[in-house]
């Protein structure tokens, strides 16, 4: 990332259901300033125009993928009463979806927080590529809690987990390796870069809303994160219940 004070860890804290707003809208801040930041160093080209908010938010995620904090099933359990399969999984996309029409609301305020980053880089393509980030960390994370929840969690290094899930999350569907042992890889290959970045610009324009009026931007971004985060969710479900379905059961014990 391009601003040594904004970390993966960072960006994975603005996935925690539990984050208080303010905590939440300093944190998006930062990530702005990172943004902001890296295009200044980007001598005179642009600042942050909006192809370099795209480089800048593939770049980012691709980072921070490996990073997020997804839980087991067993944790999953205990923080949702017990709740297993479809039921656990439709709470795991309520949150989810909670949690990116928080940080769509952030985003709607963000320049309006004096701390956030100085002026002149609180430019449109840096709050939509910061906004971006988060709520697209907050899916890839929901994609690998619903593996856990269907029990089919996802296998590999962590850097591998990653690679899987930023597919998952372009594809709209589970990791669906038939052969778990072969073929991880750690970096994308050219046909997934294209497809994942191909998503990730019709994302972030869709969150031009969240540079509208403040009020009013910010209501209409958190609403827009809770329909796309809640339409990913039941997507990855649909598969995920299919493949689970079709998976060979073990004989009873004994």
């Amino acid at each position: 990332m391009t601003d040594p004070s904004m970390s993966p860890d960072d960006v994975a804290r603005l996935t925690e259901p539990e984050l208080e707003s303010g905590e939440r809208r300093k944190l998006l801040g930062r990530l702005a300033s990172s943004a902001g930041g890296g295009a200044r160093k980007g001598a005179r080209r642009f600042i942050m125009g909006p192809r370099a908010a795209l480089r800048w938010t593939l770049d980012t995620l691709v980072d921070v993928a490996p990073h997020l904090p997804a839980r087991d099933l067993d944790t999953l359990r205990r923080h949702f009463d017990g709740k297993t399969g479809d039921a656990l999984a439709e709470a795991l996309v309520r949150n989810a979806s909670r949690v990116t029409a928080g940080i769509g609301a952030a985003g709607g305020g963000l320049a309006a927080v004096e701390w956030a980053a100085p002026p002149a880089l609180l430019t449109a393509p840096v709050l939509i590529a910061a906004e971006t980030v988060a709520v697209v960390a907050v899916e890839v994370k929901l994609i690998a809690e619903l593996h856990e929840a269907y029990g089919l969690p996802v296998q590999g290094t962590a850097a591998e987990k990653g690679t899987q899930l930023l597919g998952a999350w372009a594809q709209r569907r589970g990791v669906t390796l038939l052969h778990p042992a072969r073929g991880f890889t750690t970096v994308l290959g050219v046909g997934m870069r294209k497809e994942l970045r191909d998503r990730l610009l019709k994302r972030m324009g869709r969150n031009l809303t969240t540079i509208g009026p403040l009020l009013t931007g910010a209501a209409v971004a958190g609403e827009l994160n809770r329909r796309a985060t809640k339409s990913i969710g039941e997507l990855v479900r649909e598969d995920l219940r299919k493949t689970a379905l079709r998976r060979p059961q073990l004989p009873p014990a004994g």
